[in-house]
């Protein structure tokens, strides 16, 4: 099955080649018919002249005279001659060698002169002996009908010479055009590759954050043209789209100014909150029931807050760009102690560890990697049940490291894993949840790991939830 060309620059081509072979096709069949045409009308007139002298000299071949003698009838080569009587064929003979020769008659061509009319016109008839034969028939003297006849062969030889001819011009000047139109199609359509160029790069950028440079507008040479139109209306496009990108830049780098200031203000007064909510609480004179409760809320909530104003502060720092620390870093080690920390946390949960025999050591920052690590654990183990088996994979290669947490409980919904590295996304609804979330863990997880150039993936269904974390063989910087 062939394929049309999906490319324009091919659907012209092949439009171009199909139109010519159409005209080529249409000039030949009209040459080739008017020639034929020609050429039989010739062989009429050659019949006409002839007015049935070699049919008439087969008429009274026993008593020769001057009319009908072998040598007078001055006919071509080929010449065939018949004499019908009451509708039944008696002579037939053809000249060969200035000679007449007698021709035998099937019953099929017996049956073809004899519907022959007698109007002296020509008419096409094939006989078996013979070929293809341009004949007329005429009445005789006696009641008979005289049939003369020329052979068609010359005329087809003829018009099958022209269609070798015209297949051989015609096919070379299809490969010619074909060639020639290709390359004046691709030039012709070398400002739309611009704009298909530009057009890929746009979409090749990450435009979902982050400050984008936009590609340099596509150069229009004549806007009145198709293509000039096209690339007028994707400059003024990318216009748009760049002016929108920078102040959607200008806004997040406020916003972010803004997190990072308001976190770094809020640490002071949520430590002092705290401070004061645990020297209330050590007063050594009695205080009311309700009091100590309220001042335990307070340091509970205080310390919560404190919480999430670090982890505000961090995803800040990591927006901007803060350097990390590039120092040679144990993830063994840093595996074994949150893993540990995490058992003590939630012993009601069931902790297994899969490390290999080496130790694992990276290039990175040893306090955002065991804050990576914790995270994960802490996500599994808080929106958990009890009873459910929290697992920790460890493995490296020479393409980098891979840290796998994967646990088997009651998984993420679908609609929410696109979005759950999202900042304050949270899945409490379809996850039993035993303690407070701020939503952030996951959101640091990602920065932090996008800071070390690697990647963090989730795959998540009922009764297997799984995050992995890869790291590169070299970080980046």
């Amino acid at each position: 099955m062939i394929r049309p060309p999906r490319t324009l620059r091919s659907q012209l081509t092949a439009g171009l080649v199909a139109l010519l072979a159409l005209v080529c096709l249409a000039v030949g069949v009209t040459t080739v018919l008017a020639l034929q045409g020609f050429l039989v009308r010739r062989v009429d007139q050659q019949l006409s002249a002839s007015a049935g002298r070699f049919a008439a000299s087969l008429e009274h071949e026993k008593r020769p005279d001057a009319d009908n003698r072998p040598d007078t009838r001055g006919q071509s080569e080929g010449t065939f001659g018949a004499r019908l009587l009451r509708g039944t064929a008696t002579q037939a003979a053809v000249v060969r060698a200035a000679a007449d020769t007698r021709v035998p008659l099937t019953d099929g061509d017996r049956r073809a002169l004899a519907a022959l009319p007698a109007d002296g016109t020509g008419h096409g008839v094939r006989l078996s002996a013979l070929g293809r034969y341009r004949v007329t028939a005429v009445p005789g003297d006696d009641g008979d009908v005289l049939i003369t006849g020329l052979p068609l062969h010359p005329v087809e030889e003829t018009v099958h010479r022209l269609e070798a001819v015209e297949a051989a011009v015609f096919g070379g000047a299809l490969l010619v055009a074909g060639v020639m139109g290709a390359l004046w199609v691709r030039l012709s359509l070398r400002p739309l590759r611009r704009v298909t160029t530009t057009a890929a790069s746009v979409a090749e950028l990450p435009l979902a954050s982050g400050e984008v440079e936009m590609p340099a507008p596509v150069p229009v040479t004549d806007p009145r043209t198709e293509v000039g139109q096209v690339g007028t209306a994707l400059n003024r496009m990318l216009g748009h789209v760049g002016n929108a990108l920078e102040r959607r830049h200008a806004s997040e780098e406020r916003l972010r100014h803004f997190a990072a200031d308001a976190s770094h203000e809020l640490r002071t007064p949520v430590a002092n909150v705290r401070g004061h909510a645990e020297l209330a609480l050590r007063h050594k004179g009695p205080v009311p029931g309700e009091v100590r409760r309220a001042l335990e809320r307070i340091g509970a909530e205080s310390e919560r807050m404190s919480s999430l104003v670090n982890d505000l502060l961090l995803l800040a720092r990591l927006d901007a760009g803060r350097a990390l620390e590039h120092q040679p870093v144990d993830l063994t080690r840093l595996v074994l102690d949150a893993t540990d920390d995490a058992r003590a946390a939630g012993p009601d949960h069931r902790w297994l560890l899969d490390l290999p025999e080496t130790v694992v050591t990276v290039t990175g920052d040893a306090h955002r990697l065991h804050q990576v690590i914790g995270n994960l654990l802490v996500n599994a183990r808080t929106h958990t049940p009890a009873g459910t088996t929290v697992s920790v994979e460890l493995a490296a290669d020479e393409r980098g490291t891979r840290l796998t947490v994967a646990d088997n409980g009651p998984g993420i919904p679908a609609d929410i894993q696109p979005e759950i590295f999202g900042r304050f996304v949270r899945a409490d609804h379809s996850r039993s949840r035993a303690a407070g979330s701020t939503g952030l863990g996951l959101a640091i997880v990602q920065a932090v790991a996008t800071a070390h150039g690697g990647t963090v993936t989730v795959t998540s269904r009922p009764g297997r939830t799984q995050f992995v974390v890869s790291l590169p063989a070299q970080p980046p910087g």
